[in-house]
């Protein structure tokens, strides 16, 4: 059997864009391999996934899950990168989101995936809400960052809500959900060391896309948490 490569018109040949349309059977009748145009394709979004794996993993997150003694999970974010006595540098949070896009996360309590776009650093650094933010609650939103696919992983609580407006109609026309999470920020003290930590309580805003696949749009509603809902231990 020879097989050949049909490359339409004056597009040069190259390994990513040759389709190995068909094979030539003895008669010289060409017929069409089937299932290999969707192979090929659902092998190079595992090489993209890959690669944009890869890219989280350069970013050196200190961070992992922790677990009370209830059961109720949180992200630990060891560091903070993301400082400012007066206001937090958004333009780097964003430069820092970008290493996310187009990877994807599972939530462990119901399989959902999790996918980032190219328009969250935007939404998440841009949004009227991230500008109303002031003081702690501003440097908590910047920093929870580092901990995005932990926050998403141990989200909870998952609520849908039909997509009402007009201005969302393609990118949430399967609706918008809504997460609980939560994650843990060290508290310095002057002389450098870390104080305490503080867990916060934040939402994760989903949007359910026309191509079926479900977005992270922004996270909102970051505050900390007063009660005694959680018992970490030896945190400090």
């Amino acid at each position: 059997m020879v097989f050949f490569v049909r490359t339409p018109g004056k597009q040069p040949p190259c390994l990513y864009e040759r389709i190995f349309a068909g094979q030539r059977t003895a008669s010289g009748i060409s017929r069409e391999l089937p299932g290999y145009r969707g192979d090929w394709i659902d092998h190079r979004q595992d090489m993209q996934a890959k690669l944009e794996a890869k890219k989280v993993k350069r970013l050196r997150r200190n961070v992992r899950i922790i677990e009370d003694s209830d059961g109720n999970k949180a992200v630990m974010v060891e560091r903070i990168i993301f400082k400012g006595k007066k206001a937090i540098k958004w333009k780097d949070v964003k430069k820092y989101l970008e290493n996310y896009i187009n990877a994807s996360f599972e939530i462990d309590e119901t399989a959902d995936i999790i996918h980032i776009g190219k328009n969250m650093p935007d939404e998440y650094t841009g949004s009227k809400y991230t500008y109303s933010l002031r003081g702690s609650n501003a440097k908590a939103n910047a920093n929870a960052v580092q901990g995005i696919p932990e926050i998403i992983r141990i989200a909870h609580g998952k609520y849908h809500r039909d997509n009402s407006g007009k201005k969302h109609k393609r990118k949430a026309a399967n609706g918008w959900y809504r997460y609980d999470s939560y994650f843990v920020l060290p508290v310095y003290g002057q002389s450098g060391g870390i104080e305490r930590y503080n867990v916060f309580h934040c939402s994760l805003i989903i949007r359910h896309a026309n191509d079926g696949k479900m977005y992270l749009y922004d996270i909102i509603d970051i505050k900390k948490e007063t009660s005694n809902s959680f018992r970490f231990q030896n945190l400090t």
